[in-house]
């Protein structure tokens, strides 16, 4: 049975630039070693091909939030990144307070160039800290010291972007508790807007995944770092509202919560995904895109539409709960039924289920994962996956 459609969801454009100086071992993102300078002329080119290509599919509809993510985006100077965004402009539908983010490293930042990112336009920044322990920063394979992380932040706050995240890492190489706070301290003395504060896992495919590093903590170490850690931000005022985010009053990163909120963005770039809502007849579809890896075999074909599936009905309610249950305050019934297009009786047998377990628990309107729910966020999103066959 399913739900009448209803107005799409808001739209983001995520623009994904491939390129790192150096490949970190844990990273299974699609970034590759930059060998040369850097093609900023060639990509813009190949990237605004993408969005010809894409257009038409959300033509008049409003974008709220762009992310520039990679890779690293910050290898591309402002001047770049100001002509690619004029074109974006003038060819999309921005929100007047559209959130527009930029990744960056710190160790590629040149002085002056935040000023020059918010003169193009952007108007927050993700800098991938990981740690202010330069030996943890070593293990990682970063490029980048601490005090690269702090002068950023200065140079941040003297070009005035005040809303900026630091990404921080934990359960490291050989990190005990007390640096794993450490590391929470040296951020919350720089004052950003957001954290976001993840473990590190070890995904197939990487140099980690294949040569696990000596000294990792076990899961249980693991956890009461996680735990101290939520505790040390709390106190500074960073509420957690979403598994690894954390964020001072009205400090959410708008982009990422239409994300787990289930709406819709336009994927620019190698590798860039997308996820559209199209009301075709009286039913809502639900698509995914795609784009190629490798930068070279993009660019060939960046010209022509990309890669797309349509999402059977039968695994909205995983795709959807995926996203959704990430967030603290969870989600209500009828947000399921706008961003699916499925009846909400779908969910219930299972909803019930895990209630009785203690995994979920009903608040207000909303239903959200419990405490217990939240530590084991895999086992209970996967209650909802459809058994192949």
């Amino acid at each position: 049975m399913t739900a009448n459609p209803a107005l799409p969801p808001p739209l983001s454009l995520y623009v994904h630039f491939p390129w790192c100086v150096r490949k970190c071992p844990y990273c299974d993102f699609n970034s590759h070693a930059l060998h040369g300078e850097v093609p900023e002329a060639d990509y813009i080119d190949t990237l605004l091909s993408d969005l010809e290509a894409q257009r038409p599919g959300v033509q008049g509809r409003e974008v709220v939030s762009v992310f520039f993510g990679g890779g690293t985006p910050s290898l591309f100077s402002p001047a770049a990144l100001a002509r690619l965004l004029e074109r974006l402009r003038s060819r999309l539908d921005f929100a007047a307070d559209a959130e527009i983010t930029l990744e960056a490293n710190p160790g590629t930042i040149e002085h002056g160039h935040f000023a020059g990112y918010r003169a193009a336009g952007i108007n927050r920044v993700s800098l991938g800290a990981q740690s202010f322990d330069d030996e943890a920063l070593r293990r990682l394979g970063r490029i980048h010291a601490a005090a690269d992380t702090r002068r950023a932040v200065g140079e941040l706050k003297a070009a005035g972007i005040s809303n900026f995240n630091l990404d921080l890492m934990y359960a490291l190489p050989e990190q005990d508790l007390p640096t794993a706070l450490a590391d929470i301290d040296s951020a919350i003395r720089l004052e950003p807007a957001h954290i976001s504060h993840y473990e590190l896992t070890l995904e197939p495919g990487t140099v980690f995944g294949g040569r696990p590093p000596p000294g990792l903590p076990d899961s249980e170490r693991s956890f009461e770092m996680q735990l101290l850690c939520q505790s040390r931000l709390a106190a500074a005022g960073y509420r957690q509202y979403e598994v690894s985010a954390y964020a001072r009053l009205d400090s959410h990163c708008r982009h990422n919560l239409n994300y787990w909120r289930f709406g819709d963005y336009l994927g620019l770039g190698a590798g860039a995904h997308g996820k559209l809502s199209r009301v075709v007849g009286q039913a809502l579809r639900i698509e995914r895109t795609w784009r190629e890896r490798e930068p070279r075999r993009y660019r060939v074909g960046a010209h022509a539409a990309p890669a797309l599936r349509v999402v059977p009905d039968q695994d909205l309610p995983f795709e959807f709960l995926m996203n959704a249950l990430r967030l603290r305050e969870g989600f209500e019934e009828s947000e399921f039924e706008q961003r699916t297009g499925l009846a909400a009786t779908t969910l219930h047998a299972t909803l019930d289920r895990l209630q009785a377990r203690g995994l979920l628990e009903r608040h207000v309107k909303k239903w959200r994962a419990s405490t217990l729910g939240f530590r084991f966020l895999n086992d209970v999103v996967s209650e909802f996956l459809v058994p192949a066959g």
